[in-house]
């Protein structure tokens, strides 16, 4: 079985696929000052009853990345692994001006997005920070978009605003808020939605196609369904890429 590990800056997502079927997953917190001994009983805990004979891993934080090698080469010593890095073969052009800033983890949404939906496509990861990450009808990256998350963007309102606080992010009942903490969920929700749903318009017209449009990441659930533009839902969009990748090297 294939473990694919996804750390990013506020969770880390792990799956273990048997073939191409998912068999389980988890999401944990990411801790930056996690030692590989400590990553090494958490996997190992998961993954009690799964015989692993394979790892994939990308990552949008240096200092975790570094860590997770070493539990990688401690705890999976015998199996082939994957870490998503210049020179690991992806099978996607990356068309920007300077390819190394591409995050990885966008590398293999773009990757999984046009093995599942084909293109033209745009995927909507919705995580610390809202990407949006534009896939040509090849299956090239083209670049993109970067907004606050909805979390981070309710934390800076509720630290710079002295009477507002942080809610429970859940939709509202109507648009029109008759509380503080209606209203706050209403500019929350409903603003991220007009917001991704304004620059998936520009971006298909930039573009001169409808593509597919694929929302991800953990906070997806609270957009999908208020949205006009966000046609398919695929939480585990990264680590099928994960998976699609480490065939690519195996």
């Amino acid at each position: 079985m294939l473990l694919a590990i996804d750390i990013g800056n506020t969770n880390t997502v792990l799956g273990i696929f048997d073939g191409e079927r998912l068999v389980d997953s988890w999401r944990v917190r990411t801790d930056r000052h996690a030692t590989a001994d400590e990553m090494g009983l958490l996997y190992r805990g998961l993954l009690a009853g799964y015989t692993v004979d394979g790892v994939s891993v990308c990552s949008t934080v240096p200092a975790v990345l570094r860590e997770v090698r070493r539990t990688v080469v401690r705890s999976f010593d015998s199996v082939p692994a994957v870490i998503v890095e210049p020179g690991i073969r992806t099978g996607v052009p990356i068309l920007i001006d300077n390819p190394k800033e591409a995050g990885a983890d966008r590398i293999m949404n773009t990757l999984a997005a046009h093995h599942l939906y084909g293109g033209p496509a745009v995927v909507v990861d919705f995580g610390t920070a809202t990407n949006l990450d534009v896939v040509s009808a090849r299956g090239e990256y083209l670049g993109g978009a970067l907004a606050p998350g909805i979390e981070i963007a309710l934390d800076a309102l509720a630290s710079r605003a002295a009477q507002l606080r942080n809610v429970e992010l859940v939709t509202p009942r109507t648009v029109i808020g008759k509380s503080t903490v209606e209203c706050l969920q209403a500019g929350m929700i409903f603003g991220a939605v007009g917001q991704v749903d304004g620059l998936v318009r520009r971006i298909a017209e930039e573009l001169r196609a409808e593509p597919a449009v694929i929302a991800t990441g953990g906070l997806a659930p609270l957009v999908v369904k208020e949205s006009e533009t966000l046609r398919y839902h695929e939480p585990h969009l990264t680590l099928i890429g994960l998976r699609l990748v480490f065939e690519k090297n195996i």
